[in-house]
């Protein structure tokens, strides 16, 4: 029996190509790639600045260090997230507050985000989850009244957009890229190979504030400087600095991205939005199938985003059902669909839990968690796999719905 994974990377022979002339050029790593594959990224979200390093979790570690979080200070984030975009912010000291979802996609409710603020809150990290746009113009606006930074975590989001609300822009300049940092300090992706496009692992922070991309610099590499204009040590600003004299000037991270990686990450660049479109032709094959289905119910996009479509989450309804679901879980995967489940809320995980955590905190999350599922999703996928998951998810639902 052929097993369908919940999502894998899409690698073509163009993609082997570009990393075999990176093997056989001069540099593997801090070379000419890197900043060529920063430009890509800059050029498609219409970013000013791009910052690429090792991981989505080292982009979000970076982001909370230059905006200056410490021990004392509160940030705000979803609870259905991976656990990386709160734990970059315990990383600096700082303690995670997490704000109830929307029911319709599971993204932070703005709302609840009100709630939570107070004299401690220092930043506001909303989750882009599955791919669909948090409300940023509310979330900027309350973060303004606020004195917040925002760092949008858009891990899941390469590729999706937003539309601006007002007067005054045609329907063209209304459309905003995820990244471009309109409403956000700064925006962290992540190129795992399930992501919009893979560079194996990595990921990179975009952001329109040059204080903070001369940061990320440093932060990067070990938090050394060679530039001769930045020195702070007192002998080498009233002399000539020597040409192998370098600083440290903060307490950094080797969070480099390769240049193998970025010939990778630039390859796929050029089929992002073939990827795309998979991705919203096979979800819209799955709307259709159930939209007129009462026992489960899809992740619901809202007016003013265009999703990436990185995830396609399908909740099943309890009190429609005569088991739970775990054994809704294993009958996929008995029929060779490996689903998942994206996410267990943070603050239930056992280390949070430690921390103080408790259950109830959030209750819409805790429901989504009891009925949520993910199916399989990925540019790879054949119409003849998106007709079997369909099959086989109606299978299941007519098998064991109550």
């Amino acid at each position: 029996m052929k097993k369908i994974p919940y999502a894998r990377q899409l690698i073509d022979r163009n993609d082997i190509k570009a990393v075999c002339k990176v093997l056989c050029a001069d540099y593997l790593t801090q070379g000419p790639k890197i900043s060529e594959f920063e430009s890509v990224i800059a050029s498609y979200c219409q970013a000013k600045y791009v910052v690429a390093v090792s991981s989505g979790t080292a982009a979000l570690h970076l982001a909370c260090l230059a905006v200056g979080l410490k021990k004392g200070d509160e940030v705000i984030t979803s609870p259905i997230t991976f656990v990386a975009s709160s734990n970059s912010i315990l990383y600096t000291g700082a303690k995670p507050v997490f704000a109830d979802i929307d029911e319709g996609d599971a993204c932070i409710n703005t709302e609840q985000i009100a709630k939570k603020v107070n004299s401690k809150t220092r930043a506001i990290i909303p989750v882009d989850f599955a791919g669909y746009p948090c409300d940023l113009e509310k979330i900027k606006a309350i973060a303004k009244r606020n004195k917040c930074f925002v760092i949008e975590d858009a891990a899941h989001a390469l590729g999706a957009q937003y539309r601006i609300k007002g007067s005054g822009l045609s329907d063209k300049n209304r459309w905003i890229k995820v990244g471009s940092c309109r409403h956000s300090d700064m925006t962290v992706f992540s190129f795992h190979p399930v992501k919009s496009i893979t560079t194996g692992e990595g990921g990179a922070i975009t952001t329109n504030n040059k204080e903070y991309y001369e940061k990320l610099i440093m932060l990067r590499q070990h938090g050394i400087t060679k530039d001769s204009s930045k020195f702070l040590n007192p002998y080498h600003l009233s002399h000539n600095p020597d040409k192998w004299y370098y600083e440290m000037q903060y307490l950094g991270f080797n969070y480099r991205l390769t240049d193998i990686q970025c010939a990778l990450g630039i390859s796929q660049f050029s089929k992002l939005d073939f990827f795309l479109q998979r991705r919203k032709k096979i979800v819209s094959k799955y709307n259709d199938s159930f939209k007129n289905l009462d026992e489960v119910l899809p992740l619901q996009n809202k007016d003013f985003a265009e999703s990436a479509n990185h995830l396609y989450v399908l909740r099943f309804k309890p009190d429609k059902f005569k088991c739970k679901k775990d054994k809704i879980f294993d009958e996929y995967h008995k029929n060779g669909i490996l689903v998942n489940f994206h996410y267990i809320p943070v603050y239930l995980q056992p280390y949070y839990q430690q921390l103080g955590y408790k259950r109830g905190l959030c209750p819409k999350a805790e429901e989504y968690c009891r009925e949520a599922l993910t199916l399989p999703l990925y540019p790879a996928m054949s119409d003849s796999d998106v007709k079997r998951v369909i099959n086989i998810t109606k299978k299941i639902i007519r098998e064991f719905k109550s």
